[in-house]
């Protein structure tokens, strides 16, 4: 099997375990804040853990760990807007507005690969921007929700990007996900320390939401992102950034099984997210077409 085709089969493997992060946020009670600050040091544990099994070296060179740590901050910002709309709406609108992430992508790739941005591009972004009104207008109850959301999409594409440039100059992407987690625990301690009495007791939690928290940690975060970076070697950031909407597709099936979602959704929001998915497939079926 070719490097390629190994990597596109590794990228399907954990865009289907990202369909369950937003199932996981839903299940974990914590706010989403101490949610997200918890996650962080149980995502570097395991990435530690992997390091010193496969004898690894854990260093990074100084010029650019400043830049990992940076960019975790906008992990953990994204982070905490993802649950912070889940807590705020569901999982099935949340993951709706997360679906225009791969037309961000589309507008901040240029940027960085100094190529122009392309007409139909922007179509489909007016068109996807469109569904969010018709959603924003129809749900109102969930308007921060679907806010947050789409600030979920914006900062997911702005790492991502962001680690794909540095991948694809041969940085190591076991260092980039170390320091990343490392960046954003740290900045998400000095926040947490402002934030205890929004956010309640420290390490208060029920065994409940420890073992999910767990879970979502080790095997929905350390796992998936640093295979997530080892194939931006070979996928780009813009096709990662497509394909995460099969996240979208998962999710809202596994919720509408689990937590019955189906029953507080109005017709006109399946509308709306049928739009934004069908923007989304366009546009990768107008990338193929130009490859």
């Amino acid at each position: 099997m070719s490097e390629n085709r190994r990597n596109y089969l590794l990228l399907h493997l954990i865009v289907f375990i990202w369909g369950w992060t937003a199932i996981l946020g839903k299940t974990i009670t914590l706010p989403a804040v101490k949610l997200v600050w918890l996650r962080l040091p149980i995502a570097l544990i395991g990435i530690i853990i992997y390091l010193l099994i496969r004898k690894k070296p854990i260093g990074a060179a100084p010029k650019n760990t400043f830049k990992y740590l940076a960019i975790g901050l906008i992990v953990a910002l994204h982070w905490i807007c993802f649950y912070s709309a889940i807590k705020e709406s569901n999982v099935s609108v949340t993951l709706a507005c997360f679906s225009i992430g791969s037309l961000f992508t589309a507008l901040i790739e240029p940027i960085f690969l100094k190529r122009k941005i392309r007409l139909y591009e922007i179509v489909f972004g007016l068109m996807v921007a469109a569904a969010l009104m018709l959603i924003f207008q129809v749900e109102t109850q969930y308007q921060w929700g679907i806010f947050l959301g789409v600030m979920a999409a914006l900062t997911s594409s702005i790492f991502g990007v962001l680690n794909g440039f540095m991948v694809q100059r041969g940085h190591n992407g076991t260092h980039i996900s170390l320091y990343e987690m490392l960046g954003g625990f740290l900045g998400m301690t000095v926040f947490v320390l402002i934030a205890k009495p929004w956010i309640g007791p420290y390490f208060e939690m029920s065994g409940h939401d420890l073992f999910y928290l767990i879970i979502l940690g080790i095997a929905a975060t350390a796992v998936p992102f640093l295979i997530s970076l080892s194939i931006l070697k070979t996928i780009s950031p813009y096709t990662i950034s497509l394909t995460l909407n099969l996240e979208t597709l998962y999710g809202i099936v596994f919720a509408y099984f689990i937590f019955h979602e189906e029953k507080q959704l109005t017709g006109m929001f399946y509308i709306g997210a049928a739009i934004i998915l069908s923007t989304v497939f366009l546009n990768g079926y107008m990338k193929s077409r130009k490859t």
